[in-house]
């Protein structure tokens, strides 16, 4: 395994616990998780066949430096424990920069999504309804125009395999309470607010972005999953920044756009990606990475 890239993980000292699209997690103890970030992408919800080089690592490193950066606004899933000190000698080059060992927490059925700008399916609501989520908008609004102040838009977290769905307000208290779902709201748009004013230094606008909480065992909610990468979030280069159609991105639209140009019915298999989409690709997610951290990423790991 080239140490820049890994497409499947084959932990045998843990017990595998759940293989996602991306990630997968094995059991440590009984309260504790070993999560691995590979460089699988997925889009349109089909894994490609191909790594994105350095992929694992900017999701991990990056997720990292957030909850360290946003720590004060809120607990997160971080244990502490170092992911090389719980897998077996011959497996710390599956996780070395690209893996985590979480709290097992009580994970919640719903996404706190927070936008600052109008894009993506809050854009496509906006041109039915001029509505996202329930929440009423200004009329004439364009493409990607940024918003007077974020907004909380909730969605879904369904079953492997199920898309996830836009909800309302009342819907997410319908899903886990009143005061869980108020609690959410407020630590979600703080903490998108904090995150954008930092970025913006950088040079990089954050669209939009989705937070994923869990409750520990005294009720507590906890960030958990990933924040602020490249995958869960849309970052814009803020230089080429104009509103009225798409913006250029630092994520995986760059792969979604070439798999459009070729006529793919959006099933499985996918078609191989071409040894430049893969490449630029790459570049991406390691441009995001170190504008925001001010880390040389090939530096360090390569």
């Amino acid at each position: 395994m080239a140490e820049n890239q890994l497409i499947e993980t084959s932990i045998k000292s843990l017990p595998l616990l759940h293989k996602g699209k991306v990630r997968d997690i094995y059991e440590v103890d009984d309260k504790h998780l070993l999560i691995v970030t590979t460089d699988r992408l997925s889009a349109f919800d089909v894994v490609m066949s191909e790594p994105i080089p350095f992929k694992g690592f900017v999701l991990t490193q990056m997720a990292d430096f957030w909850f360290n950066k946003l720590s004060y606004v809120v607990a997160n899933h971080l244990s502490g424990i170092t992911p090389e000190s719980v897998v077996a000698e011959n497996e710390v080059i599956q996780v070395k920069n690209r893996a985590i060992v979480a709290r097992k927490l009580k994970a919640l059925p719903i996404e706190a999504i927070v936008r600052g700008y109008l894009s993506g399916s809050g854009w496509k609501d906006y041109q039915k309804t001029q509505s996202v989520c329930g929440i009423k908008l200004p009329q004439g609004l364009k493409e990607s125009a940024k918003l007077s102040e974020p907004i909380f838009t909730p969605s879904s977290k369904e079953a492997v395999g199920k898309h996830d769905e836009n909800i309302s307000y009342e819907e997410c208290e319908a899903r886990v309470g009143k005061e869980v779902t108020s609690r959410i709201q407020e630590i979600s748009i703080k903490l998108y607010q904090e995150a954008s004013t930092f970025a913006l230094t950088k040079g990089i606008i954050i669209a939009d972005t989705k937070f994923e909480f869990g409750l520990d065992d005294e009720n507590h909610l906890v960030l958990i999953d990933e924040i602020l990468t490249p995958d869960s979030s849309r970052f814009w280069p803020l230089d080429k920044y104009c509103e009225g159609s798409p913006q250029p991105s630092f994520d995986k639209q760059f792969v979604r756009d070439w798999l459009d140009s070729t006529g793919w019915n959006k099933s499985p298999p996918s078609p191989k990606l071409p040894d430049d989409i893969i490449q630029k690709t790459s570049q991406r997610y390691i441009e995001a990475f170190e504008r925001l951290t001010d880390l040389l990423l090939k530096g360090r790991y390569k």
